[in-house]
């Protein structure tokens, strides 16, 4: 039997790439993508013919889990897309690129994005001077991201952020490492959206 992965390196391997959902790990040979080209089993797996419902349905799963939101939440943010000029796909994207956990991954302070999540929970993170505990928060221009003022959280944030150094940072975060402090400067472009989706299929299905 294959070796078990665990279910965000399945879900990489079923999409055929990476997805980079576990931080480091994903740009280490332990990767399960690397390791083998196939979902975990025994037997040769041969990907069968998938409807276009299946096809809409699978990207919309994709993006959710790369962000790690429920269906709920996400349908919310497709009516706020909705109700924004230019295009709803992008919208979408887009609003989801500014919650606050992605936030602080790009910006270094998390690994991967569920740490991240776990860092804002606990307290590990405040905006312009004041804690946040709310991973869903929307950031806006000029907001300012730095580690809670206690020993814990500047030396996880400062051990995440030379664990991250080399990586490319958007264009609309600036970061400093003395102090640690990350700042939004501007609004996330299409081409800088991290997770590789076609958002057309995902509107197609929620528009139904």
């Amino acid at each position: 039997m294959g070796r078990y992965v665990g279910p965000v390196c399945r879900q990489c391997r079923r999409e055929g790439r990476k997805l980079f959902l576990k931080g480091e790990r994903c740009d280490t040979p332990k990767c399960g993508v690397t390791r083998r080209d196939q979902p975990p089993g025994e037997r040769r797996w041969r990907r069968p013919k998938v409807s276009d419902y299946g096809t809409q349905l699978r990207e919309k799963q994709k993006v959710k889990r790369f962000y790690g939101v429920f269906e709920r939440q996400f349908r919310r943010y497709f009516g706020m897309a909705e109700r924004m000029r230019g295009n709803t796909g992008e919208n979408l994207l887009m609003i989801l690129e500014r919650r606050l956990d992605n936030v602080v991954h790009k910006v270094g302070f998390a690994v991967g994005r569920r740490q991240a999540r776990q860092m804002v929970r606990h307290g590990h993170i405040t905006i312009d001077g004041r804690r946040a505990t709310i991973p869903s928060m929307l950031v806006r221009q000029v907001m300012t991201i730095t580690p809670a003022k206690d020993e814990t959280s500047e030396k996880m944030v400062r051990q995440n952020l030379e664990q991250m150094r080399g990586r490319p940072m958007a264009s609309w975060l600036a970061t400093s490492e003395e102090p640690p402090m990350g700042t939004v400067v501007g609004s996330p472009a299409r081409d800088e959206v991290s997770v590789p989706t076609e958002e057309a299929l995902i509107i197609e299905l929620l528009s139904k």
